[in-house]
């Protein structure tokens, strides 16, 4: 049996805000390592080894998972932030059967955008006009208040002292003496 390294995509999946890239494991191979690095430099931030005694993840980062099945590897970028934005590129190295091959067989461009908070949505311009109508609002029921308050102390200003006939109390007719 030849080793095979199959040329299946690699599938970038979006899941519960994780990044799953999930690679072919190679087939009729014994011993092979899988690697995820970052960036134009290749630096390396996920492998995982699989040979007949055992099985080796490692994770330079924090962010980075891997599992494992019989048919493929996933990488787990978790958490993500805009400074992750870069390339990513899979390498394989297959060990046994020899003869060893490397190589490098995909470059994914990954773009993550921020989380959405409250200011980037323009919640703080609403939170701003809708304080401006509260206090509008709050003004013009004062300024109501106030008005009402002052036109009922005039109008009973008015009826104590502009009439004529307030001062004067109500009199029951004189009766006349009968003779």
């Amino acid at each position: 049996d030849q080793a095979h390294v199959s040329d299946a995509q690699v599938m970038v999946e979006f899941e519960n805000g994780n990044f799953h890239f999930t690679f072919p494991n190679p087939k009729n191979v014994s011993e092979f390592s899988m690697t995820l690095f970052k960036g134009r430099e290749k630096k390396e931030i996920c492998s995982f080894h699989l040979s007949e005694e055992r099985v080796i993840s490692k994770s330079n980062v924090t962010y980075c998972q891997t599992q494992n099945s019989s048919s493929s590897t996933t990488f787990i970028l978790k958490n993500l932030e805009r400074k992750h934005i870069d390339v990513y590129t899979y390498c394989l190295e297959i060990f046994l059967p020899p003869p060893y091959i490397e190589c490098c067989l995909k470059e994914t461009y990954l773009y993550v955008q921020d989380k959405e908070d409250c200011f980037s949505l323009g919640c703080v311009s609403w939170i701003i006009i809708g304080v401006i109508i509260f206090a509008i609002s709050c003004v013009c029921c004062v300024v109501a208040c106030c008005l009402r308050s002052k036109n009922q102390k005039c109008e009973s200003n008015s009826l104590e002292y502009n009439s004529e006939y307030m001062p004067m109390a109500a009199v029951n007719a004189a009766k006349k003496p009968r003779i």
